[in-house]
C-alpha cells in the first residue's frame, strides 16, 4: 500500500505544495512545529533515507537546500533547521523548520494549529522565492 506521502505526490490527498521536480516533492507539514515547516520527499517511495542511492540522496539534499533558502527569505527566522527522523511515515523525508533558537526544534513543543488560508498564504510566500 502506498504511503500517505506517495498518495500526496499522486494527487490523491491534497497538500500545500511548495516545489516539485521529476524526482522530489516539497509541501507544508499539516502539523507544523513552526510556520513554514516543510517536508521534502523523494517521489519514489523509499522507507529509510539512507536506503536512497548516493546520487539521489545528494540531489535530494540540493533540492532541500533550495527550498530552505526560499523558506528563510519568506519566513522570519534565524535559520532553517533540518531534521530527519523517518519513524512517523514509512517514506523518507526531510523536515525543514524555520527556527529562531535551538529549542524550536524540540519534538515536545506543541504543534501549531493553522487554517487553510494561512497555509495557502505561507505556501505562496515561500514559492515566491523559488
Amino acid at each position: 500500500m502506498a504511503s500517505i506521502f506517495s498518495r500526496i505526490v499522486a494527487g490523491e490527498i491534497p497538500s500545500y505544495k511548495i516545489a516539485e521536480n521529476d524526482k522530489f516533492f516539497a509541501f507544508l507539514d499539516i502539523n507544523p512545529m513552526a510556520k513554514g515547516h516543510t517536508l521534502v520527499i523523494p517521489k519514489h517511495e523509499v522507507d529509510y533515507i539512507f536506503d536512497i542511492d548516493d546520487t539521489t540522496l545528494a540531489e535530494m539534499t540540493v533540492f532541500a537546500k533550495q527550498v530552505a533558502e526560499a523558506i528563510k527569505k519568506a519566513i522570519p527566522c534565524q535559520r532553517v533547521g533540518v531534521m530527519v527522523l523517518g519513524m512517523e511515515v514509512p517514506h523518507a523525508h526531510i523536515h525543514l523548520i524555520p527556527i529562531v533558537k535551538e529549542s524550536d526544534m524540540l519534538l515536545s513543543n506543541p504543534k501549531l494549529k493553522l487554517e487553510a488560508p494561512e497555509f495557502e498564504e505561507i505556501a505562496h510566500a515561500i514559492k515566491f522565492y523559488l
